[in-house]
């Protein structure tokens, strides 16, 4: 989790330091009201400002201050809690611990509840279905990547587990640690269907895709963001593959530094890897080989061998060509665990 420390006091300051130093959990930059501000931390002199700057450019903001001052910063930005951060306010004694904002899906209260043990602090955490420890299907989703298809649908399964309803699961995939407020089968009003078919086992039905799949991209050098991008949106459509529920890109080493992939996979978020021709060599399957790929990059297939390497699993879509692009698929195994928390 990549988080921005806001502190505004000599406090906030010391505090802001003492969670860098021992939140070994978060990815972090530290911003420091000026006057108030040490070497290994930014510099700034409006809140509202700042926090227009990094609101859509963090996973998680921790605000060292009081409540307020956070909430009234946060407000021009908010817009859904599909896509808000995560946001945390702690007072500048380090007595409580307060998540905010995004709690479920943003992961809010998970992140509220480390800090609190870190700093011997109380979370004040207020979500319902946590307070009175219960199944949050925006939990388990964010914590398993799950892309959740209708929100009113998991309102609904919330609201039923809060009322005192069982809700059935109906999964394609492994899992393990079910919840008592959750039952396999049907026999249920409301319910999850996991996987990637479009059926409704239950007459609520909260769909939950797997946000697993892992492109392989192979590319002329010099080719351009826009290029790359038709092909792999092509790809993914001839396959019947939502773009969702791709989380990484993988390619040969040769390619680290090559724009267009660089700038498709920032444009989407989509996290980067690569490896050697002799990593790729090693990997074991059926692939389309080729001998001027070997050739060029020491490897008979790049895209293929790549999302294989990276997912740990099968391919789903076999090398595709178009504009000096391949492209390829893979699944990563899934075992959904209900009691894996998002940090």
């Amino acid at each position: 989790m990549k988080a921005a420390m806001i502190s505004l006091t000599e406090n906030g300051r010391r505090l802001s330091g003492l969670i860098a130093e021992k939140a070994d959990f978060l990815s972090y930059e530290r911003f420091c009201f000026k006057g108030h501000c040490d070497s290994s931390a930014h510099s700034f002199d409006s809140l509202a400002g700042l926090v227009a700057d990094v609101f859509d450019s963090y996973d998680a903001l921790i605000f060292v201050c009081a409540c307020g001052i956070a909430v009234r910063a946060i407000a021009p930005h908010l817009r859904s809690k599909t896509t808000d951060p995560a946001v945390v306010v702690i007072d500048d004694c380090g007595r409580f611990v307060i998540p905010v904002l995004s709690g479920h899906i943003g992961g809010a209260n998970a992140l509220a509840e480390r800090l609190a043990e870190l700093l011997d602090a109380q979370a004040a955490v207020t979500t319902a279905t946590d307070t009175g420890r219960h199944f949050s299907p925006d939990s388990f989703a964010a914590a398993n990547r799950l892309i959740i298809t209708d929100m009113d649908a998991a309102k609904a399964v919330a609201a039923a587990v809060l009322d005192g309803e069982k809700t059935g699961l109906v999964s394609d995939y492994e899992y393990v640690n079910l919840p008592s407020d959750v039952s396999a089968g049907t026999d249920c009003h409301t319910g999850l269907y996991i996987g990637i078919s479009d059926v409704k086992p239950f007459p609520v039905t909260l769909r939950l895709v797997p946000r697993n799949v892992v492109l392989g991209i192979g590319c002329r050098r010099g080719t351009e963001c826009g290029a790359i991008e038709n092909a792999v949106v092509n790809a993914l459509k001839s396959a019947d593959i939502a773009i969702e529920r791709v989380c990484a890109v993988a390619t040969i080493d040769l390619k680290a530094e090559e724009a267009g992939l660089l700038a498709l996979c920032e444009k989407y978020g989509w996290e980067l890897c690569t490896y050697t021709a002799a990593e790729l060599c090693d990997v074991s399957g059926d692939f389309t080989l080729s001998d001027f790929v070997k050739s060029v990059t020491g490897v008979d297939n790049v895209c293929e061998r790549s999302a294989v390497r990276k997912s740990g699993g099968q391919l789903v879509l076999r090398k595709t060509a178009a504009d000096g692009v391949t492209v390829a698929a893979a699944e990563m195994p899934v075992i959904l665990d209900f009691g894996r928390k998002i940090l």
